[in-house]
């Protein structure tokens, strides 16, 4: 359902933020006549063949700004979809900030309706961002868009009880049946004001959008992996271990990796992340990411590894290939904060880490930070014991989902920040 005085981004593309019509509706009457006598004879033989599989209507449309999708617009796509033979859905949108790009719009809708397989998407452009520059003249261009998309007589219009046989819905379709759903508690506007209070306004797979990313990361035996499934834990969700733990020792050490144990540690902790994303619960904790890989890359094949220099030609160019694909991912990564753990836990001898790494670990540790920095992100550095970590990591993913969840200057994961969202400071 289209939010009530809703002013952005639906006041114009045929889905008033209003439930009336802007100015008199008598001068829209003109052109509706003409359009009821029209279709008057086709919605005649609609009407008489539209019991066919058990549908009243044969073409019905609903409509709205899904920004964000909630429940309510997924309650009655469902009513309308079992009433209709076919169900046009108008999205509207427009190129701004405050909007939910189209292409994530009509993701969710396809996902949620493709098994019904009886509804079409008309996406339409906004062409004015306020409310009193939509005039009745743009209600009809808008209107006579969606008919042309449609190209068959409309039959039924459906809509929320917020708005009445007044509204643009009725006069500007009146050869239509308007049909009004009762008005649910759910509100696009409220859940933008406050995503993560609304959480379960929004479908499962709307979620997944607003999803938060926390990467944990710092040199080996900080307490990265701990950090993170505590974490995990206490804020109920799912976290992504670290890849190369088990991959990385396939030839019993990391000294003697194959160049396509790094590119399949690349390529799946990738993957992983984004499947997992879509089964988080507000945010996924993530335990290193491609640029930890690239720091062992450097780190084995340049001098400093057991296994530096070994392989000859053939090892340096799966490492060169296997740094730029590092690269890549890195370019396409977004997290909304950065933690970054001093090495000032006691160090644990856990498989096979490095000892050079261990006689020194400040050192390494710094060369993980300029790694980051040279790459554009930000972080949040914390140190202490383990439970000093635990309490200041809560603390700002705690500041994390109550700052920055209300639109406008909100934008979900996949979206993201541009690197790092987090300046480099320390946590305390």
């Amino acid at each position: 359902m289209t939010d009530k005085k809703t002013v952005s981004p639906c006041q114009s593309s045929g889905i008033p933020s209003e439930g009336k019509v802007p100015g008199s509706a008598d001068s829209l009457n003109a052109e509706g006549k003409e359009i009821v006598n029209h279709n008057q004879s086709i919605n005649a033989a609609v009407t008489n063949t539209a019991g066919i599989n058990g549908k009243r209507y044969v073409a019905g449309m609903y409509g709205g700004c899904f920004n964000p999708l909630h429940l309510g617009h997924l309650e009655c796509i469902i009513r309308a979809a079992g009433l209709c033979r076919e169900l046009y859905i108008v999205i509207s949108y427009r190129e701004h900030p405050s909007d939910i790009p189209l292409r994530v719009k009509i993701r969710w809708l396809y996902t949620l309706t493709k098994h019904l397989g009886n509804v079409r998407f008309i996406p339409l452009p906004d062409k004015v961002t306020r409310k009193e520059d939509y005039t009745e003249d743009l209600w009809l261009e808008d209107a006579r868009k969606v008919r042309a998309e449609i190209g068959k007589p409309l039959n039924a219009v459906f809509c929320g009880s917020d708005y009445d046989e007044n509204s643009f819905w009725h006069v500007c379709y009146p050869e239509a049946e308007l049909i009004v759903f009762p008005r649910s508690r759910y509100s696009s506007t409220a859940i933008r004001n406050d995503i993560y209070g609304h959480w379960d306004w929004m479908p499962r797979a709307v979620r997944s959008y607003f999803v938060k990313k926390v990467l944990i990361i710092g040199g080996e035996s900080s307490g990265k992996s701990t950090l993170t499934i505590n974490l995990a834990h206490y804020f109920n969700t799912v976290y992504l271990e670290e890849t190369g733990r088990d991959l990385s020792m396939l030839s019993g050490t990391d000294a003697w990796m194959l160049g396509e144990d790094f590119t399949r540690i690349l390529l799946e902790h990738k993957d992983r992340e984004i499947r997992l994303q879509e089964e988080a619960d507000k945010v996924l904790f993530i335990d290193t990411d491609c640029l930890i890989t690239r720091f062992f890359l450097d780190f084995l094949g340049g001098g400093d590894g057991v296994g530096a220099g070994a392989g000859g030609s053939a090892a340096a160019d799966d490492t060169a290939r296997n740094q730029r694909l590092s690269d890549a991912i890195s370019d396409l990564n977004r997290y909304d904060l950065i933690l970054f753990l001093e090495p000032d836990v006691e160090w644990v001898q856990d498989g096979d880490r490095s000892e050079v790494i261990a006689a020194d670990r400040l050192r390494y540790s710094e060369m993980i930070k300029e790694l980051y920095r040279s790459r554009g992100f930000g972080f949040q550095v914390i140190s202490g014991d383990y439970n000093s970590r635990f309490d200041k990591a809560v603390s700002l993913v705690k500041d994390l989902l109550a700052l920055n969840s209300s639109y406008p200057g909100f934008s979900g994961s996949s979206g993201g920040t541009p690197r790092g969202a987090a300046a480099e400071t320390p946590a305390g």
